[in-house]
């Protein structure tokens, strides 16, 4: 859970086949075996792949919820990038 990837690496990452990675408040999440298990579709979430999903995940859900998923979801964090 150590890992730092950029946003592009993120960006790779968009469906099922490749991984399904989304970004919640810096956390880098691997979604594609929780796809069919979220309580809201798996539309969702793959209409989120490889970007980051923070504005639409706080939107429906609370901090517990992160904390029960992160566990065994949160794979890295996003690098720090320059801005130029």
């Amino acid at each position: 859970m150590s890992d730092t990837f950029t946003t592009k690496q993120v960006a790779e990452h968009k469906d099922v086949e490749k991984g399904l990675y989304i970004i919640i408040d810096g956390g880098v999440y691997k979604m594609d075996s929780f796809v069919d298990e979220h309580p809201g579709g798996a539309k969702i979430l793959k209409r989120v792949g490889g970007k980051d999903a923070s504005k639409q995940f706080w939107k429906y859900h609370n901090e517990s919820v992160l904390k029960k998923y992160a566990p065994k979801l949160k794979i890295g964090t996003v690098k720090e990038e320059a801005k130029l």
